[in-house]
């Protein structure tokens, strides 16, 4: 059973989380929240000690005084890890959870025991033109920093972008209700300082941790080249591209995904039980 808690202060976090054994801890897009893990939540918990958070700012976490230094979601992280007990946690992110994931390593990279990337970049400038770059951030930020709209106004025509061709009607409803909820200055904070930190550039040549990358085959905003690239660049790093999937792959194509994900963490479980044997 799911359990619902906030957790940590300064600010205070909310998290599902439900299971024993490792910890898993699965974190959200830009536009997301933990509502958007539940139904993983429920499948990895039969092997895991699964924990999915509303990032700060976030859902039911508390907004924060103050500019964002995107490393504040690592030291959130770490504190979380640390709020259980674990001395490492499998890290699973998506989109910015995926940034986070990374950036979690590169600060403390003796607290993963495996990095899943889903749907992720590694560097706005590396992932996208300035065109590119731009039509974004003019979706996002131009209504609700000049035009007075609400993330509520902007959400259905977001979502619209990220949905693969094999999205039903729900959903496109569960994401647009994802970013109904975003809180606005957090939101605008968030992708301000993502877009910054870009100049931290994670070498991902060094990263020397069992790592998969997931991508969908039909996601417009980090398209599966990009993820072969960066599997490319981590050493033994395993690559997965699910059909007809758009950016939301764990909502789109669930099983498929949880499938694959199953499989790379349990075969990590195994391989980790076999090199702590005397």
């Amino acid at each position: 059973m799911i359990q619902t808690e906030r957790i940590l202060t300064n600010p205070t976090i909310a998290i599902d989380h439900a299971g024993k054994g490792d910890l898993l801890v699965l974190l959200h897009g830009i536009g997301g929240n933990r509502t958007n893990w539940t139904r993983q939540v429920e499948v990895f918990s039969e092997e895991f000690h699964t924990v999915a958070w509303d990032a700060r700012g976030y859902g039911n976490s508390d907004d924060y005084d103050g500019p964002l230094d995107f490393e504040d979601f690592s030291h959130d992280l770490l504190e979380l890890i640390d709020y259980f007990g674990a001395d490492t946690a499998h890290v699973c992110g998506l989109s910015m959870g995926g940034r986070i994931a990374q950036d979690f390593y590169r600060l403390y990279p003796n607290r993963v025991a495996t990095l899943v990337l889903i749907a992720t970049y590694t560097s706005w400038s590396e992932g996208m033109s300035e065109a590119e770059l731009k039509k974004f951030t003019d979706l996002r930020l131009k209504p609700l920093k000049e035009d007075g709209e609400e993330p509520k106004d902007i959400a259905p025509g977001v979502a619209k972008t990220l949905l693969g061709p094999d999205a039903s009607d729900v959903h496109y409803r569960q994401l647009v209700q994802s970013m109904e909820n975003l809180h606005k200055d957090s939101y605008i904070k968030t992708i301000e300082s993502s877009i910054t930190h870009d100049n931290k550039r994670w070498d991902l040549q060094a990263f020397n941790i069992p790592s998969l990358l997931v991508y969908g085959e039909s996601d417009q905003l980090c398209p599966p080249a990009m993820g072969r690239a960066m599997a490319d660049r981590i050493p033994g790093s395993i690559f997965v591209e699910i059909p007809r999937a758009g950016h939301l792959i764990n909502i789109e194509q669930a099983e498929h995904f949880e499938k694959v994900v199953l499989e790379f963490l349990m075969n990590q479980k195994i391989t980790r039980g076999q090199n702590s044997l005397p």
